[in-house]
């Protein structure tokens, strides 16, 4: 949400807008109207995430032969899918350090792919509704018909009116709501909640809704075992 678009709010609902913590470059903590949005929506993903998510779905991840992360930045998830001994396919359309392949998730046509299953963080403004009329889940399920999709998306995504169509059509198969605010830019946690939407063909009946937890004593045997291998 652009600072605009987010003092709209507090003028509809009769609130004002309250400062935010943010961290300076020399370590202090400062009041500022608003946190900054980066360029490229870059924000990237802190362990904690990715590692309560392969625990939930990490058997049906070794399923594939190799994962794709299309947005995959300087390597944050990569890193982590990578620790648990899955084969991981990177690319992005900016070269951020992590040995990446350079190019715009639009061009990639079915056949192009690297894998049938895809893991990211995606540019948000490419998914939600009001800007990117959700053009970035479209193309993964419509054009490249991955067989299997894992997007760490705002809580509140799924509430934008103009999506009811496209989640009638793609309806996902498990939702994780993470019981914890994830510090994305360094600046402190925002005030939203964030969850992984799941989109899975293998998956039969209605969408499944589950909980993640910060801090979750699996996860260490998870990567104990996966180190064991």
């Amino acid at each position: 949400m652009s600072a605009g678009s987010a003092r709209g709010l507090f003028r509809a609902t009769g609130n004002k807008s309250k400062p935010v913590a943010a961290k300076m470059l020399d370590g202090t903590i400062a009041k500022v109207e608003h946190l900054e949005r980066e360029k490229d929506d870059f924000y990237p993903t802190p362990p904690e995430p990715t590692r309560a998510f392969l625990h939930a779905e990490i058997d049906r991840l070794r399923q594939f032969d190799r994962i794709w992360e299309p947005a995959a930045g300087d390597g944050a998830m990569v890193r982590e899918m990578r620790a648990v001994g899955l084969e991981v396919g990177a690319s992005d359309i900016i070269d951020r350090g992590a040995g990446a392949f350079i190019c715009d998730f639009y061009s990639f046509l079915e056949a192009q792919a690297p894998s049938k299953a895809i893991v990211t963080n995606p540019p948000f403004s490419e998914c939600g509704w009001g800007n990117g009329k959700a053009r970035w889940l479209k193309h993964a399920l419509d054009v490249l018909d991955v067989d299997y999709m894992a997007l760490l998306l705002n809580w509140t995504w799924p509430g934008a009116g103009g999506l009811a169509g496209f989640w009638a059509d793609h309806p996902p198969a498990r939702v994780y709501l993470m019981r914890w605010k994830i510090d994305f830019t360094g600046q402190g946690a925002p005030p939203m909640l964030n969850g992984w939407f799941v989109w899975d063909k293998a998956h039969r009946g209605e969408t499944v809704l589950r909980m993640l937890d910060r801090k979750d004593a699996r996860q260490t045997e998870l990567f104990t075992d996966s180190e064991a291998a």
